[in-house]
């Protein structure tokens, strides 16, 4: 059981690693996708994804200031939601962004567990 907070931990953090990665990675096509929503200032609002995707899976990997990690997680993924996986066109997206904020949330009530930077204090 000493595990299961980690294995938590790790399976949501690499969705948004993977995510942070490849928007860093295409850049120039992450930004047009952005602004084809007609969101302001599409380069900034990249960058803050991208800061927030790479910040927050990177918190929840190592388990260091793991609430702060989940919360940035959580405020990229409700303005994304809406603006990317509108109900009904897009149920699918939309709940699986759901199911990940509930994962989030239950990281926040029960925190990251034994083996964590989090837990050497």
């Amino acid at each position: 059981m000493i595990y299961l907070p980690l294995a938590a931990r790790v399976c949501l953090a690499l969705i948004f690693l993977n995510a942070g990665v490849n928007h860093l990675l295409g850049f120039a096509d992450f930004v047009p996708t952005i602004a084809s929503k007609e969101l302001p200032l599409p380069e900034l609002l990249a960058v803050g994804a991208i800061a927030f995707l790479l910040l927050g899976s990177l918190s929840l990997l190592l388990g260091f200031k793991t609430q702060v990690g989940a919360i940035l997680l959580i405020l990229f993924l409700i303005p994304t939601t809406l603006a990317f996986h509108p109900l009904p066109s897009d149920l699918g997206g939309f709940l699986k962004n759901l199911a990940l904020i509930g994962g989030l949330l239950m990281t926040i009530a029960n925190g990251p567990g034994l083996i964590s930077l989090d837990s050497r204090k």
